[in-house]
Parts: C-alpha cells; structure tokens; sequence
C-alpha cells in the first residue's frame, strides 16, 4: 500500500513542480517586460499577473508550496529591514521628535482611511486597514492572510496606491517646486556581492527559526526583518544590500500566492472597489503633505524634503525623484526607512485590536428574533 501511495504521489509531484516552474518562467519574462517599461515592483506585479491568469484560465492549478511562500517573507522581510541605514537615521537626530510624530500620524491618517473604506465598501476593517497602510506594501501583502485581512483585496489597494504615488510624484515636483525635477537611482548589480547573500541566507534562516519557536503572529516576515534592521544598526560596516536576483525570486514567490488565490467574484469585486480605494490614496496623499506642512515647520528643512519624505509609498521612486530633484536624499531616506518600520511592526498590532474589538461588539449585540 505504501508502494502504491507513493508511485501515485510521484506523478502529482512531478505536474506540480512542472506547473510551478511554467509559471515562474512566465514570471521572469513578464517582469523583465515590465521592468524596462518602467513600471515598480515589476516582478511582484508580473506574478501577480501570472497567477491571476492562471488561477482563471487552468483548472486546479497548483498552489504555491508552504515552504516557498515562508522563505519569501523571509527574504522580504530582510529586504525591508536592511534598508534601514545608520547614516539615515543619525541624520534625523536633531528632528527625532517631528520625524517620529510625522511617522505614527501616517499611521493613524492610514488606519483612519481604511476604517472609512470599511464602512463606505464590503471589506472588513483589517482587510481596510492593511490595504491603506502607507508604506512597505511587500510586508504588507505578505502579512495580510495571517492577520486575517483579504490579500488579494489588500495587494489591489497597496499596488494601487504604490502606481498613484510613482506616477504623481514626478509630475508634482515640478508642478509645486519650480525648478527642481524628478531623476533616476543608479542600479545595483542583479547577483549582489558575498557579503549580500551571506547576510541575507543567514538573517532570513535565523529570523525564520525564531518566528516558529516564540510563534509571533506575521513572524515568518517580522523577526527576519527585525534582525536585519539591528545588523545594519548595531554592527560595524554591517550595512549590505540583499541580492536583486534574490529579492525578485521572493517578490515573485508572494505574488503568485496572491494572484493564485483569485476568483471571478474577486475579480468582480474589484471593479466596485476602484474609485473609493482611488478616492481614499488621494485622501491620504492630501494628508500626508499636511504632514510635511508640519515636519517643515518644526524641523530644519525644506518644504522639497519635507514632502518626499512624507510621500506615502514608493520609497525607491521617491529616493530616485530625490536624488534628481537635489534633495536631502540622506534625510529623506531616513524618515522613510523609519516610517516603514512602524508601518510594518505596529500594524499588525492595530489590526489585532481592530479584530479583537469586532468580535467583543458581536458578543455583546443581542441576537436576532
């Protein structure tokens, strides 16, 4: 019988594996298209297109493996974590008090967002909440599930609300600061150097294993991120870059798991969520630039800064708009970087309030004749 259990099993293994690797070629050739067209996040994009695609056209297509997915949000997570800079930060020490206040009150402006979302569409508060937080959308959508959110409802409005923010940013520079103009970031090499994924295999691996023994909520993406923040902070020269090639694979491994996990229904749905999702991004980028209003008038820099450095998303779009603007790219990375950190560590902790509030009300209403 156990012969017979695992000859059966081995074709079902093989179709699997075969799936997975035709879906990750369409992948790789999606995203280098959308790559040199310019658009962010291209391989994230492109595998949420494949799955998508996918998920409606072949029946019982596979899933993305446990395994996969979870080194994703690891690799994601030290992605996140590794973009903290101590040169960043120091630079924010005069300004830590309005950086810091700037970077909850983008919380707050989020979560108040995604509440109105909730009460104006069909979606939940966390589905709502997740799908506004301004900032590190890859976390985000990563995340989502384990919090109880839609992700493929949240990877809608993140992405969206990522497109809004890169396509406005370099025509609004000009537009409100005359003179300045949007730039590109120089590239770093898609293989990465030793040091990247020494440190990258070693945090992921590690920040994995302790996620499952202290069984964190979102850990899997957390404690990896949390670990590379402290190596980049508390280490001397421990500064590094995780590997293009690497972060891609991991973007891509997200993606499919979204875009896998979608229906017509979903697909329907996300027609009636088009202008109120557009209408809250607008909502929270007007609030945002009050926030700059703000970060300019009690610390010592410029209304240009303060506004990039308050952009709710976008962060590599906005650095590259920064560097081509003539900017204070070292001061707006850092508020950036520290915006993100709360964005990702706090927001789980506010959806868990958010859940845990519904179900007391459902508790406490009175039951229907």
């Amino acid at each position: 019988m156990r012969q017979h259990a695992t000859g059966s099993a081995t074709p079902h293994r093989v179709r699997q594996l075969t799936a997975l690797a035709a879906l990750g070629l369409a992948t790789a050739v999606a995203g280098f298209a959308l790559d040199h067209a310019g658009l962010p996040s291209s391989y994230l994009f492109a595998a949420l297109l494949v799955g998508l695609a996918a998920a409606l056209t072949l029946p019982r297509v596979t899933a993305v493996p446990a395994v996969l997915f979870r080194a994703s949000q690891a690799v994601v997570g030290v992605s996140l974590g590794a973009q903290v800079r101590s040169s960043s930060l120091s630079a924010l020490a005069h300004s830590w008090l309005p950086v810091t206040l700037v970077s909850v009150g983008t919380l707050l402006i989020s979560l108040a967002a995604g509440k109105v979302l909730a009460r104006v569409t069909f979606v939940d508060e966390p589905t709502g909440a997740l799908g506004m937080v301004a900032g590190g959308a890859s976390g985000i959508v990563a995340m989502a599930g384990e919090l109880g959110a839609d992700d493929r409802l949240v990877a809608f409005m993140q992405y969206l609300r990522v497109l809004v923010v890169v396509l406005l940013t370099p025509l609004l520079i000009p537009i409100l600061f005359p003179g300045h103009h949007g730039g590109s970031l120089p590239g770093q090499s898609t293989l990465g150097d030793v040091k990247g994924w020494l440190l990258t295999i070693g945090i992921a691996g590690t920040g994995w294993f302790a996620a499952g023994r202290v069984h964190l909520t979102a850990g899997t993406l957390l404690a990896p991120m949390v670990l590379a923040a402290a190596v980049v902070l508390a280490i001397p020269d421990g500064e590094f870059n995780v590997p293009d090639l690497l972060q891609e694979i991991a973007f891509a491994g997200i993606g499919l798991q979204v875009g896998l996990r979608f229906t017509m229904d979903t697909l329907r749905s996300l027609g009636t969520l088009l202008l109120p999702v557009l209408a809250s991004i607008v909502g929270i980028i007007v609030a945002c630039f009050g926030l700059a209003l703000l970060l300019h008038a009690t610390a010592d820099v410029t209304l240009l800064d303060a506004y990039l450095a308050t952009t709710p998303g976008g962060l590599f779009a906005v650095v590259a708009v920064a560097f081509g603007a003539g900017a204070n790219t070292t001061f707006i990375l850092g508020v950036q970087a520290l915006r993100l950190l709360v964005m990702v560590l706090l927001a789980p902790v506010a959806v868990r309030r958010l859940t845990a509030g519904a179900r007391a009300q459902s508790r406490l209403a009175p039951d229907e004749p």
